[in-house]
Formats: C-alpha cells, sequence, structure tokens
C-alpha cells in the first residue's frame, strides 16, 4: 500500500512538472478576432451525427458546414457543463486531503486548467455566433448530485468518460489541417492539457477501485453507465439541427439510427470503455446503459 501511494504522488509529482512546462492561456494564445476560413468545417464531415443520412444527402454545403459548426458548439458546451461539474468534484475532494500531499496540488492545477478551459469553451461558442446548449431539467439535476456525492471509483471513472470521449474528436481535429483554425487551436491546446488530466484520473482511479467493496462497486457500475449514457447524449443537442432548417425531432431521430454516427460513438469511447472494463466498472444493469447510449 505504501509503494502504491509513493507511486501515485511521483505521478502527480512529474504531472505538476509538465504543467509548468506546457499550460496556455487561451485568451492569450488563441487570436479570437481572426476571420473565419469560408468553406471550412468545423469538425470532420464524417463526424457529424447525420453524415450518411438523408438529410445529410438534403443539405447543401453551407448548411453541412454550419451544422458542424453547431454540432461543435453543442459539445462545447456539454464540456463547460461537465467540467463545472468536474471542478466542484475535484476541491470537494481537495476539502479532506492532505494539502502537502502531490495529489492534492495537483489536483489544483487541474482545477485551475478547468478553469481556463471553461473560458476557452466559452469564447469559442461566442466567436462561432452559436447559443450556449444547455443541458436539459433532467441532466441539470443528474449533474447536481454528481457533484454533490460522487468520490472514488464513480467520480474517477465520470471524469474518464467525458474527458476521453471529447479527447477523441479533438486529436483528430487538431491534426486536419482542412478544418477551421480556430478550432483545431482549442483542440491542440485542450488535449496537450487534458492529457495530463487523463493520466492523473486513471492513476486515482486504480487506487480508488482497490479500495472499493463489491457493494460500492455494484453502485459504482450503475452511476458509471448513467454518466456515460448521459455524457453520449449531450455530444448533440437536438436543438442543434434546427441551425439548418430540420426540426430538432426529426434529426435527433434520424441521428439515432444513423450507422455512421453509432460508429463514431463507439470510436470515441473505446478508449475508455476498455480501461473503465478491465477494473471492473462496466458490466451488469451499468453495461446496458452503455449499449443504450451507443457507446459499445
Amino acid at each position: 500500500m505504501e509503494a502504491a501511494e509513493t507511486g501515485r504522488a511521483a505521478v502527480a509529482d512529474r504531472l505538476l512538472t509538465s504543467s509548468l512546462r506546457t499550460s496556455y492561456d487561451p485568451t492569450v494564445e488563441i487570436d479570437w478576432d481572426a476571420p473565419h476560413t469560408p468553406g471550412a468545417y468545423w469538425l470532420p464531415p464524417q463526424r457529424s451525427s447525420l453524415y450518411g443520412t438523408p438529410l445529410w444527402e438534403q443539405l447543401s454545403e453551407e448548411q453541412r458546414v454550419e451544422l458542424t459548426k453547431h454540432e461543435v458548439a453543442s459539445a462545447a458546451s456539454a464540456g463547460l457543463w461537465f467540467e463545472t461539474i468536474l471542478m466542484q468534484m475535484l476541491i470537494r475532494e481537495y476539502y479532506r486531503a492532505d494539502p502537502t500531499s502531490r495529489q492534492a496540488q495537483y489536483s489544483l492545477t487541474e482545477v485551475a486548467d478547468e478553469c481556463r478551459h471553461s473560458i476557452m469553451f466559452g469564447r469559442l461558442i461566442e466567436a462561432m455566433g452559436c447559443p450556449v446548449y444547455r443541458a436539459s431539467t433532467v441532466d441539470h439535476h443528474l449533474g447536481r448530485f454528481l457533484k454533490a456525492t460522487a468520490s472514488g471509483p464513480r467520480m474517477y471513472a465520470a471524469i474518464l468518460i467525458a474527458e476521453e470521449i471529447l479527447d477523441a474528436f479533438q486529436r483528430e481535429i487538431m491534426a486536419d489541417e482542412s478544418l477551421q483554425p480556430l478550432i483545431r487551436m482549442v483542440s491542440r491546446i485542450h488535449v496537450v492539457e487534458e492529457a495530463r488530466h487523463v493520466r492523473f484520473a486513471r492513476e486515482e482511479l486504480a487506487a480508488a477501485v482497490a479500495a472499493t467493496g463489491p457493494v460500492g462497486m455494484a453502485y459504482a457500475r450503475l452511476l458509471v453507465g448513467r454518466a456515460a449514457y448521459t455524457i453520449a447524449n449531450r455530444l448533440v443537442h437536438p436543438d442543434v439541427y434546427a441551425a439548418v432548417g430540420i426540426p430538432p425531432a426529426v434529426g435527433r431521430a434520424a441521428a439515432r439510427a444513423n450507422p455512421h454516427w453509432r460508429a463514431t460513438l463507439r470510436w470515441s469511447a473505446a478508449r475508455v470503455h476498455a480501461n473503465l472494463a478491465e477494473v471492473g466498472l462496466v458490466a451488469g444493469p451499468g453495461r446496458l446503459l452503455w449499449a443504450r447510449a451507443g457507446l459499445i
């Protein structure tokens, strides 16, 4: 146990050092007033929720670009929603932690990162001229419950689900030179800093799982499944379809039935699903929620 604790402290210490070398202030690093590139997509078109459907074929090229812009705004809105939850969970953990420990100090560093990321996502939505796509009433209250109660495996697994699903999209976006420069720069900053957050969460998750009994793990699997379901469904708000003249209910139904979009969801969740399944957090009723969300 002492060796494991020492190992976790060493990881946190390395992450603190890395944070000193590569942390970014998006208000300085990004030219928010730069004009957008005419005709450039905001995410690879094959990652759009309607790609390959009859609705997609009916859209003009301009409408397709516009749809991807609003889908990015929706994902950024979901990111803002979850980062607010994440920061409160980390602060709650810090409240009872040893402030001299490297893990506690890295938790605060991560909160500082997430503060900047939330500003960045807010500026991105503003720069795109899109609305903030807010959580439903149910998800809003679920978020309140999660931030107030989640700890141990439930907390770190939920963090990994949100961060790694978004990370899959952003790694692809930042490498695609055909996309809008603004979203590529936002993605690059987020990927670099989130890589540290993922490393920390995986380390803390392993320790939390080892310290959790059978009843706690059963509850964690259920809550983690619900978190996965919610995060997957928050990626594309149904109102984004109205931006290109598609009724929200029609667009959502088409996306849910779209084999291309379901393949994209599975692709985005592949890494985190494998990690959480390996530590026993994807099973039973919770696993049904992963499947219902289209993540597996």
